[in-house]
């Protein structure tokens, strides 16, 4: 377990810009120590825990990229057509070392080692072959179609940088490079939990003024999403002995621990009383809509985070911040995709000095531009506003209005884990 000084998410400003908070935790927070060694197989997802340079060339040859035949380029006539003869045949795998000699071609095969001698490959389709003969046209550049030994990555070159979230892809470049095994960070373990007397489990039925806890699942989902094992720390009511009792034992297991309601100000939100208590508590006013309440403290070492109580509310703090402390505790190297530009087919007005996250979906009109249309519901509450839309227009903080047809900044949620 990573853990914290009791005043790492110390604040001294009034209203919290996200670059600061995300500024703070990088500077202030450690990651988890613990490494492990992990075959290819499992290793999608995992962040990587050290530098991976090249132990060999790749590819390790010079080679075909495509099916044809191998020449050398200064018996080629630039004006017209050479013939020339075609005295050996290299498959892909063959081992045998070929050559060709001064005005001889070779037959060969995507991925077959290049003989001595040749340095240009035409590609079977633009060429003729007659009686054992190939007739060639002008016109091709020294080297079309040849792999160099090296080109792809170098022996000795950096491949993969430490702090990488593991990809298909990056696997696919460790096992061309002969490894078969990888050091990646351990998981983090996060306890999630959710707070509320209003709170019905869900199957549970409704009395007047209750409802059924939905972000305790999102949460775990959206943590799941980020590579973390998750605990399910369960549903409380605004009882502050329990809930101390919870987060407390929660600390005791976990890398990190995330509440969702009770964080504000008022007389029954229980939830900031009970850490201010049981450990060191920082609250955070970001300057974002929806979502500002976030409370940051520490437990016995373990880093907590309180999310407001508002579906949305949550969804948009957990993907401005909570992401990047899971990175940051995770050993990962992350930072928020950049917002894609697309033109508004909508007008908003917004106060200066926050960032307001504009939930839209886009749309392909028929003369193939997109456009971002705004959900017809704000309300941090309401949950279809997230399932109806695919991301969010973010707004900055300098910008009072839009306009349609005015180009914004649009984020995916798909890109957002």
């Amino acid at each position: 377990m990573a853990q914290l000084s009791n005043d790492c998410f110390a604040f001294g400003g009034e209203l919290m810009p996200i670059e600061a908070g995300l500024a703070l935790i990088g500077e202030r927070v450690q990651p988890v120590a613990e490494i492990e060694t992990v075959s290819l197989f499992e290793a999608d997802g995992r962040v990587l825990a050290e530098d991976i340079i090249a132990p060999l060339d790749l590819p390790g040859f010079d080679n075909s990229a495509v099916d044809g035949w191998a020449v050398r380029h200064a018996d080629l006539s630039p004006d017209g057509e050479t013939v020339l003869p075609v005295v050996t045949r290299i498959a892909a795998g063959d081992r045998a070392p070929h050559k060709i000699g001064p005005g001889e071609s070779a037959r060969i095969f995507t991925g077959a080692v290049m003989p001595a001698g040749a340095d240009t490959v035409f590609m079977q389709e633009d060429v003729r072959e007659e009686a054992g003969r190939l007739i060639l046209p002008p016109g091709l550049k020294l080297g079309a179609n040849r792999r160099l030994a090296g080109e792809d990555i170098a022996a000795g070159a950096p491949a993969l940088a430490a702090g990488l979230r593991l990809q298909p892809q990056h696997i696919a470049l460790a096992s061309a490079l002969g490894l078969t095994e990888l050091k990646v960070r351990r998981r983090l373990r996060v306890a999630v939990l959710s707070t509320g007397d209003e709170l019905v489990a869900p199957g549970q039925p409704l009395a007047p003024g209750t409802l059924h806890d939905s972000n305790r699942v999102m949460m775990a989902a959206m943590l799941r999403r980020a590579g973390c094992e998750v605990t399910d720390a369960g549903m409380h009511r605004d009882e502050p002995e329990s809930l101390a009792n919870a987060i407390l034992k929660a600390a005791a297991g976990h890398d990190l621990i995330i509440s969702s309601g009770g964080v504000s100000t008022g007389e029954e939100d229980h939830t900031r009383k009970v850490v201010e208590r049981v450990g060191t508590l920082v609250q955070w006013r970001l300057a974002i809509k929806p979502g500002r309440p976030v409370a940051m403290a520490v437990v016995d070492g373990t880093p907590f985070v309180g999310l407001p109580g508002n579906p949305v509310a949550v969804f948009v703090t957990f993907v401005n911040v909570v992401r990047a402390l899971v990175a940051r505790l995770g050993g990962e190297t992350w930072a928020p995709p950049p917002p894609v530009p697309v033109r508004s087919a909508f007008p908003y007005r917004k106060k200066t000095g926050r960032r307001e996250f504009v939930r839209v979906a886009l749309v392909r009109n028929a003369d193939g531009s997109v456009e971002a249309h705004k959900h017809p519901r704000e309300g941090a509450g309401v949950i279809t506003s997230l399932t109806e839309s695919t991301g969010f227009v973010e707004l900055s903080e300098p910008v009072t209005s839009v306009a349609v047809g005015d180009v914004v900044g649009y984020r995916s949620y798909e890109e957002m884990f």
